[in-house]
């Protein structure tokens, strides 16, 4: 009897000990630029306008076997705006647009994460630009997770949306075809 208790507890600490390896806390590899918050809008329905912002941190955590319990947070430094051409950028950081000064955060924190399968997700989520909080939502790939030649782990996720600039109070008139901006979040983490 004894040996079938070993046995058992032993059996019950490895299941336990893979159940708190597979769930894990990552923090976004901005350090290494392994992760990007692009942008894209029209300009005059005649080309597209790409940037980005510089500066942002968050972390998430991910469980292969519960993916739907995963979380993930964002925090973006509205004043690294960049578009490639500085007086834009500094209509951008104004009063007619991201009003940095007032504003100089932006923030999505997620309420839901849904996996149709092992690899897409509809992230939902609360995101705040300009100070106007809004519920939003991304839909996500999995990109891929493994360890990393350092002797770290690290998951990746690629995801994109979509969303009317006047919701944000942003209501500048640049015309009918860009009236929307389209978010791309590239991201990579690093278990901790």
């Amino acid at each position: 009897m004894n040996k079938a208790l070993t046995k058992l507890t032993l059996a019950a600490a490895m299941m336990a000990a893979s159940g708190a390896a597979s769930a894990a806390d990552y923090v976004i590899d901005t350090q290494g630029a392994h992760a990007f918050v692009n942008f894209k809008i029209q300009h005059l329905g005649y080309s597209w306008l790409h940037g980005r912002f510089n500066t942002f941190s968050g972390d998430f955590s991910y469980d292969a076997q519960k993916p739907n319990e995963s979380k993930i947070k964002v925090v973006i430094d509205t004043a690294s705006i960049d578009s490639n051409h500085a007086e834009r950028d500094k209509h951008l950081r104004s009063g007619d647009f991201l009003n940095v000064k007032k504003h100089p955060t932006a923030t999505f924190t997620s309420t839901n994460i849904e996996f149709t399968d092992a690899d897409n997700a509809k992230v939902s989520g609360e995101f705040t630009l300009n100070g106007v909080t809004k519920p939003i939502s991304f839909d996500v790939t999995k990109v891929g997770e493994g360890k990393d030649p350092w002797g770290g782990y690290r998951a990746g996720f690629s995801g994109h949306t979509r969303f009317a600039l006047a919701d944000y109070g942003i209501d500048q008139d640049l015309g009918p075809a860009s009236t929307h901006v389209e978010i791309e979040l590239s991201i990579e983490g690093v278990r901790q």
